[in-house]
This record gives structure tokens, C-alpha cells and sequence, in this order.
């Protein structure tokens, strides 16, 4: 026998209790489960890099690598593969050059807004001032050229091709697009710096594109709203009286917002005309499309004052809410 049993006295008298004593078995079983002999840090990352013993690799044989390596091969083939099928079917319900939500079904609405340009320096993003002193010439440069870099695809399209030159009695053909002729501004040119040199600066206007979006014209004197400037009123008679094709156009209004700024702002001139022509909408995403563009040039602004300025946009389906600048646009005017 590897071992023997004998028995040891308890309080009680009547009770035996067996004493084992260590067999081979128990003695193996203590080395089975001895703990690992402790490494240093070094050992041990060495070790679970390769373990030369086990043949491991990071903790891994090479038949357990070669089995996850091939269930992630399958998962993410199959992940790509469902992914890649859902898009294909998503873009078939998709038109490249339609949206799918139009006017009010979309999120943009059929209410456009006003841009204007040149924009405040990106240091003050979220500001509306233009502010800029006639006399330092690499100040006026920062303004000149963000209204050179803004007007630059006005500049390098030409007459041909899907562009036509158009005008209230000969609207673009289908598929077509209006060229938009800067050149003739004067003051508002490059050449002339925009006029800024001179203290009486040209600010750019812009409609936002909205697609398929057409403009409901104030097509007689009668249907002019009362909030409209007189001004405004004045000029679209005029316009009435000249020509009754050229009501078709998008009226702007710009004017100061408080009684101190109707003072400073001084006398306004539009140019090439008071306003967006007809002609240019309804927006489609043609090829070539370019938004219609009007300069605002301030002929005597007050000099350092602050002027509050706020131009609207007037056809009868353009409503005006100031909070949320629908149909207008606010900026601020400082001359140094």
C-alpha cells in the first residue's frame, strides 16, 4: 500500500475520527495545481508574445488565430455586403438632380432669405458687420478680396453653350441658364475696388436657391402691400409706366432700421436693376446656374457711425419675419 489510516482520541470517548495521511495521489495533485512561477514584467510580455511551450502567439495558437480570423472575414464580408445592398436600394428611390422633397414638404420651405456679402472675417463668424477704415489699404484689401473670391464664378462664364444672354422678353430656353453680367456696375467693379477707397461701399445681394421655387410677382400698382418703402412703390410705377414685362422681378428694399440709421445711411443705388429678374427662376438645378446677384451701392454713408441696415426681398408669395430673417437679411455698415 502507498500509504496508511490511523485513528486519533476525541473528547468523546465513542468517536473515532480517520487520520489520512499524504498519499502519491494527493502529492501529485498539489503539484498540478502549484500557481505558475511569478516573472518580471519583461519575462512575462516576452512570454505572451511567444509562448515557445504551447506554441502561442498573443495568448492564441495558430489554429485558434486562423478560426477568428476567419469568422471576422465572414462577418464583416456579409456586414458590407447588406450595407452595400440597402444602398443600392436607397438610391434607386433617389433622383441625382431632383429632390424628392420639394417647397414645403422640405425643411428649407419655399420662403427663400437674403445673403449678403462680403462677410465678417472668420475670427467673427457669427457677426454681421461690415466695418473697414478707407485709409488703410491692407484693411480695405481683406474686403476687396472677399468680394473678388465670392464673385469669381460670375467671372468665368462666357456667353455659349447652355448659357444665353437673357432679358424680360427673351427668357432662357428650357434647359438653359442666364448669364449675370457684372462688368457694367461702375462703381461696383474691381477696378474701381469696389468702392471702398472712397468710403462708399457696394454690398452684394443674393437670393437663396430654393428648387423649383417661382416667384408670385406684384403684377399692378394696386397689389403693392402697405409695409412696402414708398420709395420702392415709387420706383415699381415708374417701372409700370416704362415696361409692364419688367414687373416680373423680385423687388429689394434696403433702408435703415432705426430713425438714427435712416439718417446716416444716406442715398442708395441698385444695380444692374432694383431687384432679381424673372428670368432667372424658376431654379431647376440647370447646368451652369448661377444665382441672380444685384450690388447695393451706399453713396454717403455717415463716417463713424455705426448703421443698422436691413434689405428685404418683395414678391407676393415672400413673407417677412424678422426674428427668424425669412425674405431678409440684417447687417450692420461702419465706415472709418
Amino acid at each position: 500500500m502507498y500509504g496508511s489510516v490511523g485513528y486519533i482520541d476525541h473528547k468523546d470517548k465513542d468517536v473515532l475520527v480517520p487520520r489520512f495521511r499524504s498519499t502519491m495521489a494527493d502529492k501529485l495533485k498539489e503539484e498540478y495545481y502549484s500557481p505558475p512561477p511569478k516573472l518580471g514584467n519583461w519575462e512575462g510580455f516576452k512570454i505572451f508574445l511567444w509562448n515557445s511551450e504551447t506554441k502561442q502567439f498573443l495568448g492564441r495558437t495558430a489554429g485558434s488565430w486562423a478560426k477568428i480570423l476567419l469568422f471576422y472575414c465572414c462577418f464583416y464580408a456579409c456586414l458590407i455586403g447588406f450595407f452595400s445592398a440597402m444602398l443600392a436600394i436607397f438610391y434607386q428611390t433617389l433622383d441625382m438632380k431632383v429632390p424628392k422633397w420639394q417647397l414645403d414638404s422640405s425643411l428649407i420651405g419655399s420662403n427663400p432669405g437674403l445673403g449678403f456679402r462680403p462677410m465678417p472675417p472668420e475670427s467673427h463668424v457669427e457677426s454681421t458687420l461690415v466695418w473697414f477704415k478707407k485709409t488703410d489699404s491692407q484693411n480695405l484689401n481683406i474686403w476687396i478680396n472677399k468680394i473678388d473670391e465670392f464673385l469669381q464664378p460670375y467671372r468665368n462664364v462666357s456667353v455659349g453653350g447652355n448659357v444665353v444672354t437673357c432679358n424680360y422678353n427673351n427668357p432662357p430656353p428650357e434647359g438653359k441658364v442666364c448669364s449675370v453680367d457684372i462688368n457694367e456696375w461702375e462703381p461696383c467693379t474691381k477696378e474701381k475696388g469696389y468702392s471702398y477707397n472712397r468710403g462708399t461701399p457696394c454690398i452684394f445681394l443674393k437670393l437663396n436657391k430654393i428648387f423649383n421655387w417661382m416667384p408670385q410677382y406684384y403684377t399692378g400698382v394696386g397689389e403693392l402691400p402697405e409695409k412696402m418703402p414708398q420709395d420702392l412703390k415709387n420706383h415699381i410705377q415708374a417701372e409700370h409706366l416704362n415696361d409692364q414685362a419688367s414687373l416680373n422681378t423680385v423687388w429689394v428694399s434696403c433702408e435703415g432700421e432705426n430713425p438714427a440709421d435712416v439718417e446716416n445711411i444716406g442715398s442708395i443705388q441698385y444695380f444692374p436693376k432694383r431687384g432679381f429678374p424673372g428670368y432667372f427662376f424658376p431654379y431647376k438645378n440647370q447646368e451652369g446656374y448661377l444665382s441672380p446677384v444685384i450690388a447695393i451701392w451706399f453713396e454717403a454713408p455717415t463716417t463713424g457711425v455705426l448703421v443698422n441696415i436691413e434689405c428685404k426681398a418683395w414678391a407676393k408669395n415672400i413673407m417677412h419675419d424678422r426674428m427668424e430673417r425669412r425674405g431678409s437679411v440684417h447687417f450692420e455698415l461702419m465706415v472709418d
